[in-house]
């Protein structure tokens, strides 16, 4: 069986670095707020191109963690709306909605899957102060033109790079620092994933950090003193440990993505399937590569049958989940097909020539 994403097998791969590192974790004594996480926040802040990073607990927490200081700074108040893709991960939404704003979903572009200008446009209404910009799949959601309007309109971009680490817009600033601020996931499954829950906020905000650095840590600005009504939000000193070693091969990881995602563009032809347009391959590092068929189920089970895992990424959007039964009824008809015909090759830097051959015969036969 081709596994969808071997998690032991590509966590073994960054041995003995990985056992080195939680070792000196161990053997040092201290696992909270210690020298690894302010050490990953300072090489992480730097990857991307950012004055700041503070790390926390996980990718939720990083957007809401944003909200909430914008909140706490005026910045936004109760009510106010949220631009966000219908075709999201439940998170991006939830962050929203847990801040007390209101999110507005978008429809993305057929063809990209992304929010384009002009389909922000489209949706914008007077009450929006902020945009959840989601870089899907690992691909730059981000233009000059979006950039330009959400400034002209006084509206926040926040990035959602919970499936973009290293991804770059114009062949030169990473997602991640393209906006006002963004969160990061680094579930064990991401492009650069821990071993257990983490996750990161990064912005040149000196205002934005300082709040959020508080918030995270129960609104303390020192031991025992609490400003604010803050939340315990912290990542631990052995994932921070983990993740400095892996992002030392995050873009020779991300490269063996492009590599593989090259071939399946290329060598992938058969017209039950839709492949997904991809304008630059190097504004994209393939989280998740994505097959559209109208037999989706179907395609999923040959698959199985020729012995390849391939996962959903996402049967349903946040729009029809039942925790947002309020806005069931509307219609997000590009979202929703997305939702029903999405497949999700396995595409990892373990693959070897042989199985993306294996995969591309087994979808061409299809």
């Amino acid at each position: 069986m081709i596994s969808y994403l071997p998690l032991k097998q590509i966590t073994a791969s960054f041995e003995p670095q990985i056992t080195d590192a939680v070792r000196r974790v161990v053997e040092r004594g201290w696992f909270l707020l210690g020298e690894e996480c302010a050490t990953f926040e300072s090489e992480y802040a730097t990857y991307i191109g950012s004055r700041h990073c503070v790390a926390c607990g996980n990718g939720y927490d990083a957007l809401w963690l944003i909200l909430r200081a914008y909140r706490q700074m005026g910045v936004l108040k109760d009510g106010d709306e949220v631009l966000v893709p219908a075709n999201t991960f439940i998170a991006s939404v939830l962050a929203i909605t847990n801040n007390n704003l209101v999110p507005v979903f978008v429809e993305p572009d057929a063809a990209t899957y992304l929010v384009g200008e002009r389909e922000l446009r489209a949706a914008v209404t007077p009450r929006c102060k902020a945009y959840m910009m989601v870089h899907l799949y690992g691909q730059c959601a981000y233009s000059d033109a979006i950039g330009d309007f959400c400034r002209e309109r006084g509206i926040k971009i926040i990035e959602d790079n919970a499936q973009a680490h290293g991804c770059l817009y114009a062949g030169e600033r990473r997602t991640g620092s393209l906006g006002d601020a963004a969160g990061h996931s680094f579930y064990p499954g991401k492009n650069l994933g821990s071993l257990g829950d983490a996750g990161a906020v990064t912005t040149d905000d000196d205002a934005l950090a300082e709040a959020i650095s508080s918030l995270h840590n129960y609104g303390s600005s020192q031991k025992y003193v609490h400003s604010h009504v803050g939340v315990n939000s912290r990542m631990d000193e052995i994932q921070s440990a983990v993740l400095r070693v892996k992002l030392r091969r995050l873009d020779e990881d991300n490269a063996c993505r492009r590599a593989i995602a090259g071939r399946y563009i290329a060598e992938i032809n058969n017209p039950s399937v839709r492949l997904p347009r991809v304008d630059d391959i190097n504004a994209h590092v393939f989280h998740i590569f994505p097959l559209m068929c109208g037999e989706r189920d179907r395609l999923q089970q040959h698959l199985s049958s020729s012995g390849i895992q391939a996962q959903i990424h996402y049967p349903l959007p946040p729009h029809k989940q039942q925790c947002y039964s309020q806005w069931n009824s509307l219609l997000f008809p590009v979202a929703e097909r997305l939702s029903a015909e999405e497949l999700s090759l396995p595409l990892h830097p373990l693959l070897t020539d042989e199985e993306v051959t294996e995969i591309i015969n087994a979808v061409n036969c299809f």
